[in-house]
C-alpha cells in the first residue's frame, strides 16, 4: 500500500511546487487588489513583533533587550508573499522590516524602491488604494520605525559616490517618498486631493485641471470661492478644508530661519555651505522673483555639482534634502516670475534649464552641450529670425529630455502595473508637472506661440491650444480616420488606413496613414525612415497635445505636414475641394514602383563569400545589405567582418520543392496567390476582402517555409563555406543571419527592417532554423503591408541571406550621411544607443548633428536598457544610466572620416547626385566596426507636391528681431 502511495505523494508535492511558482494573471491580481480593498486588514495578516534574531512574538509579547530588540508590525498574508515570489510585485511595503539592499535592489535597476514609488502614488489618488480600509488597521505599520529605517537607508547608500552620480534624479525622487524626515510629497498630495474632489464633483473639474496644469497661489481663492458659491455635499467638506490646507503649505514661503537652522547641521567650511549661506543672506529681505528663481537655480546646480565634496551620507542626506526644499520654493515662485519680452522669456528659459540641471532633469554633460549655444544668443540685442527658431528648437529639446528622463527611471515599472491598475499610467504624468518641466514647459510654449508668429508657421490642429508645441517631420499629407493612443502601443492592432497618433509608436510599426508621436524620437529608427521614403506624414506634439485630441479619436480627419513644418489636421467636413482631390485614384496611384527583376541571377545556387561580391551585383545575386557590404570590405578590409551570402538563386530552388497539402510547389502556390488576388480585384471584390485572402494564404505559407526541408546538398556547402570564411566550424561561431531582399534600397523604396534579423545565434540547428525564418519573413503581415501599398509587383520579393560573425560592440547605431533636419548635405545625422542593435528599433538613442567643424547634441539617450551579444550565443539584457555621452571626441573624428570616404568611394554605384547613405555601424573599445550601408531615400513626391508647397510659409529668415518685442 506505502509502495503505491509514495509515487502520488511526490507527483502532488511537485505539482504543489509548480502551481505555487506559477505568475498570477492579470485578472487574477486584479481581483486580489479588489478583495484587498474590501478587506479591514487590507494586504495584512496580523500584527507581531519581529525580533533581531529572528524570531517572531505575539502582539503583547515585546521582543526582549537581551535578544537585541525589534519592531512591530503587521505580517503579509499568504496570497501577498505569494505575489512576490511568482511575480515580483511587492505591495504596500513595510520598509522597517527589509534589509537596504533588499529595499534599493540595484540588481534589478532598483524595481523594488520604484514600486513603492508607485504604491505610494495608488494609495495618494485612490484612497489608500488596496490600504483603503487598511490605512485604518492600528498599528500595521509605525511611523516612527518607518521613519528611522529611511532615515538609515539613505545615510548609507548615499555614502556611495557612484550611486549618486549615476541616480542623481532618480535619488531625489526617492527621498519624496521614502519616510526619512517627518517628510511629504505636498505637491502630489495637492494633486491627488483636487482629483479625487473632481471625481466626485464634476463642477470642480476646471480648477482640478488649473491645479494640475498651471498651479498658483491664486488657486487658493479660487476654491475658497467655489466653495462658497457652490452647494458642497457633506461628505466633501473634509476634503476641501485638507485641499486648502495643503495649498496653504504648498505656498508658505521659504522659511528662512529654518533653512539656516539647517545649514548648521552642515560643515560650514565647505564652500557649497558658504554659498547657501550667502544666498540667504542676500534673499531674506527684499528679491524680485526673476532674481530670486535665478540664485535658487544657481544654487541647485551648486548643489549637484559638489555634493561629493561632503563625505558623511548624513551631510549629503541633508544637502539633497535642502535641494528638494529649494525645488519646491522654485516652483511656486516661477509662477510669480511674469515675462512680457522675448528676451525676458528666454531669460526665464535659461534659468529653468539651469535648474532642471540641478534637479537632475538632465545630466550635467547634456546642459554643458547646450548653454553656451544659449547663452550667446540671448545676450544679443537682436536676433534673426533663424536664431529664433533655432532656439524655440533647443528649448523644446530640454523639456523632451527632462520629460523622458521621467520616463527612462519609472516607464519599465509603470507599464507593469498599469495592466492591472490603469491608474498607475498617470504617475509619470505627475512626476513631470511636479517637476521643473511644467514650468520650462509653459515659458518655451509661449516663445513658441511668438516664433511661430513670426515665422508665419501656424500650425491648424483641430483647434486645440498651445500648437506652438507641434512641428512637423516628415511632408506628406493623408485622409483616414483618427485613433490616438494614450499609452502601450504594443496591443494596438493598427490599420493601414488610419492615422495614429501615439505617446511612443510600437517599433514593429504596420504601415499607416500618417502619424503623430509625442517627442521627435529617434530620427534614424526603421519607422521614422520608412516614413520619410514613403511620404507619410509625420509631426511631433506634446502629451498635453495628446490629451486634448483624445475627443476628436475615431472622427474622419485630413492630415498634412509642409515641407517647412507645419502641420495641418482637420475634419473632413472641413476639407476644402483641392485636398478632397488629392485622394483620387490618378493622385495615390503616382506613389506605387516596381521591384526590378530584369537582371536578377536565379541560376547561381552556392553559397558565396562576401568577398567575391561588391554594390554591382545588387538585385542580381543578392540585395544591397550583402552587396554593399562586400564593397564596404574592400574599402575598409580592418573594419568590415567576413561574411557569407545565400544568394537569391538558393531560395529560390527550394520553393520548387512541393508544399505540404497543396498539390502544387511553393513558388506556384506563391504565385496562385497572387493571380488569384488579382482576379478579386477583377471581380470588383473590395480590397479588404482581397488583402484578407493575401494574408490568410501568406500566412499558411510563411508557416509552411519555417518548416520546409533544405537540400543536404546546400546544407554541406553552408558548413563548407562558414568554416573557410569564419575559421571555425559551424556552432562554434555565433553569427547574424540578416534578411537582405531585392526589394530593399530602391530608387524609391528603401524596405528598411521590414523582414528579420537573427542576433547571435550560435547552435548549428538554431542557425538551419534560422535560415528558414529569414527567408519567411518576407510573407509576414508586417512586411507584406508595406511593400504591397508601394509596390506594383509585391510577389517578385526574392530573399537572400547574409550571415557576419557577432561583434559585442560597447555601443552601436545609424549614420546619414546628410543633416535630416537640416537638409545640409554635408552634413551628418548620427544615432547611437549602448550595446548591439543601436536606434534602428526607434530606440531613445544619443542624436547628433555632425558639420565639418562641429557637433551638436539634437538628443541625449533615455534608453535605460540595451543587449550585448555574449560568446555563448544570445542576447544579455543589461541596464545603463546617463552621466555621460555615448560618443567620445575620437568616435566623432573616425565617423566623419568614415562618411568623407563612403561619399568619395559610394558615388560610382549611385544613379543620383550628392546621394545620401543609411549606415549602420559600432564601435568595440573604440573601434569601428562597419555592418551595413543602404541608400538613404526620401520621398521626392512630398517634397515636390504643389499643394504641400502652397501651404509652407514663406519664412524671412534673416529678418532681425529686437529682444524688447512684446510678447
Amino acid at each position: 500500500m506505502l509502495k503505491n502511495i509514495l509515487p502520488l505523494l511526490i507527483l502532488l508535492f511537485v505539482f504543489n511546487i509548480k502551481t505555487e511558482a506559477q505568475e498570477l494573471s492579470v485578472k487574477q491580481i486584479k481581483n486580489l487588489i479588489e478583495s484587498f480593498k474590501k478587506d479591514p486588514r487590507g494586504p495584512y495578516n496580523r500584527i507581531k513583533w519581529f525580533c533581531d534574531d529572528g524570531s517572531e512574538r505575539e502582539p503583547r509579547d515585546p521582543c526582549p533587550d537581551s535578544i537585541g530588540g525589534g519592531i512591530q508590525h503587521a505580517s503579509f498574508k499568504p496570497s501577498v508573499i505569494s505575489l512576490r515570489k511568482t511575480n515580483q510585485l511587492y505591495f504596500s511595503d513595510i520598509i522597517a522590516s527589509l534589509k537596504e539592499k533588499e529595499f534599493l535592489d540595484e540588481s534589478n535597476n532598483y524595481n523594488r524602491l520604484k514600486q513603492y514609488q508607485i504604491n505610494k502614488y495608488l494609495a495618494s489618488v485612490n484612497d489608500g488604494w488596496i490600504l483603503q480600509k487598511a490605512q485604518y488597521y492600528r498599528g500595521a505599520v509605525q511611523s516612527e520605525d518607518e521613519e528611522t529605517w529611511g532615515k538609515e537607508f539613505f545615510e548609507s547608500v548615499l555614502k556611495n559616490d557612484y550611486f549618486i552620480s549615476n541616480n542623481f534624479y532618480l535619488i531625489r525622487q526617492a527621498l519624496k517618498d521614502v519616510p526619512h524626515n517627518g517628510d511629504d510629497n505636498v505637491a502630489q498630495l495637492m494633486r491627488s486631493q483636487s482629483k479625487t474632489i473632481s471625481e466626485d464633483m464634476k463642477a470642480f473639474m476646471d480648477i482640478r485641471i488649473k491645479i494640475h496644469g498651471q498651479p498658483e497661489i491664486t488657486d487658493i481663492m479660487l476654491v475658497k470661492n467655489f466653495m462658497a458659491q457652490n452647494k458642497i455635499p457633506e461628505h466633501l467638506k473634509k476634503d476641501f478644508d485638507a485641499l486648502i490646507e495643503t495649498m496653504y503649505k504648498f505656498y508658505s514661503p521659504i522659511d528662512f530661519n529654518r533653512l539656516e537652522k539647517e545649514l548648521q547641521k552642515l560643515p560650514a567650511s565647505n564652500n557649497t555651505t558658504k554659498k547657501i549661506n550667502a544666498f540667504i543672506v542676500s534673499n531674506k529681505n527684499d528679491k524680485t522673483s526673476a532674481s530670486f528663481v535665478s540664485e535658487l537655480a544657481n544654487i541647485l546646480s551648486e548643489i549637484r555639482h559638489n555634493i561629493l565634496s561632503y563625505k558623511s551620507g548624513k551631510d549629503r542626506l541633508q544637502l539633497l534634502d535642502l535641494s528638494n526644499q529649494l525645488e519646491h520654493t522654485l516652483l511656486t515662485e516661477t509662477q510669480n516670475w511674469e515675462t512680457k519680452t522675448i528676451g525676458e522669456t528666454l531669460d526665464k528659459i535659461s534659468v529653468l534649464s539651469c535648474a532642471a540641471m540641478g534637479t537632475g532633469l538632465i545630466e550635467n554633460w547634456e546642459y554643458n552641450a547646450i548653454e553656451t549655444s544659449i547663452n550667446n544668443k540671448i545676450t544679443k540685442s537682436n536676433l534673426t529670425v533663424n536664431e529664433l527658431n533655432e532656439l524655440l528648437t533647443t528649448s523644446r529639446s530640454i523639456v523632451e529630455w527632462s520629460a523622458s528622463m521621467v520616463k527612462a527611471n519609472y516607464q519599465e515599472i509603470v507599464d507593469k502595473y498599469t495592466v492591472f491598475e490603469p491608474l498607475s499610467y498617470s504617475f509619470i504624468d505627475d512626476r513631470v508637472r511636479s517637476s521643473i518641466a511644467l514650468s520650462l514647459g509653459e515659458a518655451v510654449s509661449d516663445f513658441g506661440a511668438f516664433v511661430s508668429k513670426t515665422s508665419n508657421i501656424n500650425n491648424d490642429v483641430m483647434h486645440i491650444e498651445n500648437q506652438s508645441a507641434i512641428r512637423g517631420l516628415n511632408p506628406g499629407y493623408a485622409f483616414g480616420e483618427l485613433v490616438v493612443v494614450d499609452g502601450n502601443p504594443d496591443n494596438i492592432e493598427v490599420n493601414t488606413n488610419n492615422i495614429y497618433i501615439f505617446e511612443k509608436p510600437p517599433h514593429d510599426l504596420k504601415p499607416v496613414a500618417g502619424i503623430m508621436t509625442v517627442s521627435e524620437g529617434n530620427l534614424v529608427s526603421h519607422v521614422q525612415l520608412l516614413a520619410r521614403n514613403l511620404g507619410i506624414p509625420n509631426a511631433a506634439l506634446s502629451y498635453n497635445n495628446l490629451k486634448a485630441m483624445k475627443k476628436y479619436n475615431g472622427e474622419k480627419v485630413f492630415y498634412a505636414v509642409s515641407n517647412k513644418g507645419n502641420v495641418i489636421l482637420k475634419s473632413e467636413d472641413d476639407m476644402s475641394s483641392t485636398e478632397k482631390e488629392l485622394f483620387s485614384k490618378n493622385e495615390r496611384s503616382k506613389n506605387v514602383i516596381a521591384v526590378p527583376v530584369d537582371q536578377i541571377r536565379l541560376d547561381v545556387s552556392k553559397v558565396i563569400n562576401m568577398r567575391e561580391v561588391d554594390a554591382n551585383d545588387s538585385g542580381k545575386l543578392c540585395g544591397p545589405k550583402a552587396a554593399n557590404l562586400g564593397e564596404l570590405k574592400k574599402l575598409f578590409p580592418e573594419q568590415v567582418v567576413e561574411g557569407i551570402i545565400i544568394p537569391f538563386g538558393i531560395f529560390r530552388a527550394h520553393m520548387n520543392q512541393q508544399m505540404p497539402n497543396q498539390n502544387k510547389t511553393y513558388w506556384q502556390y506563391l504565385n496562385a496567390t497572387f493571380n488569384t488576388a488579382n482576379e478579386m480585384r477583377a471581380a470588383n471584390k473590395a480590397e479588404h476582402e482581397v488583402e484578407d485572402y493575401q494574408l490568410k494564404a501568406l500566412d499558411i505559407l510563411h508557416k509552411a517555409i519555417i518548416n520546409m526541408p533544405l537540400e543536404t546538398s546546400f546544407i554541406k556547402d553552408m558548413k563548407a563555406s562558414f568554416k573557410n570564411a569564419f575559421g571555425n566550424s559551424i556552432g562554434n561561431v555565433p553569427v547574424f543571419l540578416r534578411s537582405d531582399t531585392n526589394m530593399e534600397d530602391l530608387k524609391e523604396f528603401t524596405g528598411a527592417g521590414l523582414n528579420l534579423t537573427l542576433f547571435n545565434i550560435k547552435a548549428e540547428d538554431e542557425i538551419v532554423k534560422g535560415i528558414k525564418r529569414v527567408w519567411a519573413s518576407a510573407y509576414t503581415e508586417r512586411s507584406f503591408k508595406w511593400r504591397q501599398k508601394y509596390l506594383s509587383n509585391p510577389e517578385n520579393v526574392f530573399p537572400s541571406i547574409l550571415i557576419i560573425p557577432s561583434v559585442d560592440v560597447d555601443y552601436s547605431g545609424v549614420m546619414i550621411t546628410k543633416g535630416i533636419n537640416s537638409g545640409n548635405e554635408d552634413d551628418l545625422t548620427v544615432a547611437f544607443s549602448r550595446g548591439a542593435g543601436g536606434a534602428v528599433d526607434g530606440q531613445s538613442a544619443e542624436t547628433r548633428l555632425i558639420t565639418e567643424d562641429n557637433n551638436v547634441l539634437l538628443a541625449p539617450a533615455r534608453q535605460s536598457d540595451y543587449i550585448r551579444l555574449p560568446d555563448y550565443g544570445g542576447t544579455k539584457k543589461y541596464t545603463t544610466t546617463f552621466e555621460t555621452p555615448i560618443l567620445n571626441t575620437k568616435n566623432i573624428e573616425d565617423i566623419r572620416a568614415l562618411a568623407s570616404k563612403i561619399r568619395k568611394t559610394m558615388e560610382k554605384h549611385s544613379q543620383a547626385s550628392n546621394q545620401a547613405y543609411d549606415v549602420e555601424f559600432g564601435f568595440k573599445n573604440n573601434k569601428l566596426w562597419l555592418f551595413q550601408i543602404r541608400p538613404f531615400v526620401e520621398n521626392k513626391q512630398a517634397k515636390s507636391s504643389e499643394y504641400l508647397s502652397s501651404i509652407s510659409p514663406k519664412i524671412e529668415e534673416d529678418k532681425l528681431i529686437n529682444l524688447s518685442e512684446k510678447l
